[in-house]
């Protein structure tokens, strides 16, 4: 008679127990474990042997023995997914594609989001736009026919019709409605496809587990079954992974572990600009960012981010300011819009979109203290432009000169923008990497930025055309910006 082999597992970090927990003694998290079916085994079956390794396993070589390929990478037709994966030759201005960029061969990726932000859509762009690839789109949430529907609409000449989707390159794109494991590897092994892509991970299952798909041990099965032929194969494989109510990628943190890659797209549902930031990359870096704008036809590159978070206004508007951001290496220009108004029943009211609340409230306590601003009887809203979340401390002194106008009531002279963080004595410190954030505004036509006077001597020459306030102190920041 069979016996069934049960365990207990933590859902956060996939943690195994051989009895319930309340708290998982891994990550600390409560009332994480669930039961699940490991495996059925068959009475009297032979237990601890250690047997020889196969004749055509891997033998442990001398290190100096082995022989490193060449790092090369493929484009995927998508400049800004190209530069998040990394190998980039471009000068970080945000302006270069990434010429050399892609993904490496034989690499494993998870995208992560949450529910319809565009990982499917971006996905669904990459098989149909890479450049000489064959792909294996491998669906457990759509049918054939609404991925035609979708592709249709991303890109209608590589979704012609006939019994095979062509990408850009007119290699045939495959689209496959399968969850279970075995079969998708089969007919992996049958098209020999370069890239993979499997939506989603949560929805494949092995049929040598017992548990219901989407459970730890059938995510972690799954995943290192996926591992095993991206290696062994060398063939690329990106997994599309749903995302906890918490905002990490559903499933065990052991396969954040076993993938290469882990890409986290990132934006506002109401929104229409998305973030395709890099978490991990063992290929490159992960101080890369892609932006991207959702319209009808799929996900569109923004190449230059500052022009979409730039106001076009016909008349300077008080709480407005102009702040100089940097993320990773990409710098671009985002307009910070600020209100103070009287607290209307009493108690003041703090609001900030996009932005860390606690850190609101201590600069705005900066700016009672050191600047003389009486906001403790204030109502303050704080917003940046594009539904952006920004957590770059740069951005400080732009904060403190949106409140500032506003709550003087005074609109900041036109062309002037700011960049900066701000202390709790109200000392403005130097901003990273301030020489890009200079070089973006002054080629988007800013004639003024106002930075912290620590770098009067460690920067270069200013570019043609702009000028370089310097301030050692958030209370000089009024001098400067106002007419």
């Amino acid at each position: 008679m069979a016996k069934v082999k049960k365990a207990y597992f933590c859902s956060a970090c996939g943690n195994e127990q051989p009895k319930w927990m309340g708290r998982c003694p891994a990550c600390g998290e409560w009332n994480t474990f669930v039961e699940e079916i490991v495996a059925r085994e068959e009475a009297g079956g032979a237990r601890g042997l250690v047997k020889a390794p196969s004749a055509g396993a891997a033998r442990p070589v001398p290190i100096g023995e082995i022989v490193r390929d060449e790092l090369r990478r493929i484009d995927l037709g998508i400049g800004e997914v190209n530069r998040v994966l990394g190998g980039s030759t471009g000068s970080g201005d945000g302006r270069s594609a990434a010429s050399t960029g892609g993904m490496v061969p034989g690499s494993f990726i998870l995208l992560g989001g949450e529910p319809g932000i565009g990982k499917s859509t971006l996905s669904l762009q990459i098989a149909l736009g890479s450049h000489g690839l064959k792909t294996l789109y491998v669906s457990g949430e759509e049918s054939p026919a609404q991925i035609k529907m979708r592709a249709e609409r991303i890109n209608p000449a590589a979704a012609s019709s006939g019994s095979e989707s062509k990408s850009a390159a007119g290699v045939p794109a495959f689209v496959y409605a399968e969850t279970l494991l075995e079969n998708i590897i089969a007919q992996a092994g049958a098209l020999e496809p370069d890239l993979i892509v499997i939506d989603s991970i949560q929805t494949v299952y092995s049929e040598q587990l017992d548990s219901s798909p989407g459970s730890v041990s059938q995510i972690r099965e799954c995943a290192a079954t996926f591992l095993k032929y991206a290696k062994t194969h060398g063939v690329s494989i990106v997994l599309i992974g749903h995302i906890t109510k918490e905002g990490s990628i559903a499933g065990p943190k052991i396969l954040e572990h076993m993938v290469d890659v882990v890409l986290s797209f990132e934006g506002d549902d109401a929104g229409v600009y998305r973030i395709l930031r890099g978490v991990k990359n063992r290929f490159g870096a992960t101080f890369e960012i892609g932006v991207f704008e959702m319209r009808g036809e799929g996900l569109v590159e923004v190449a230059n981010p500052s022009e979409i978070l730039l106001g076009d206004y016909e008349e300077p508007l008080s709480g407005i300011a102009v702040g100089a951001a940097v993320d990773g290496i990409r710098p671009y220009l985002i307009e910070t819009q600020s209100l103070v108004g009287g607290a209307t029943y009493g108690t003041p009211q703090r609001s900030a979109t996009g932005y860390d609340m606690k850190r609101m409230n201590m600069l705005l306590a900066v700016l009672e203290k050191r600047a003389g601003l009486k906001l403790g009887a204030k109502d303050v809203f704080l917003n940046f432009a594009g539904g952006f979340r920004i957590a770059d401390t740069g951005l400080d002194l732009a904060v403190a000169g949106a409140v500032m106008s506003s709550y003087f009531d005074r609109p900041i002279e036109a062309g002037v923008c700011m960049a900066g963080e701000i202390g709790l004595s109200g000392e403005v410190r130097p901003a990273p990497r301030s020489e890009q954030r200079i070089a973006e505004a002054a080629r988007l036509g800013f004639r003024r930025i106002v930075v912290s006077g620590y770098l009067r001597k460690s920067l270069p020459k200013a570019p043609n055309g702009i000028e370089i306030c310097y301030i050692n102190r958030v209370d000089e920041l009024g001098k400067h910006i106002f007419n």
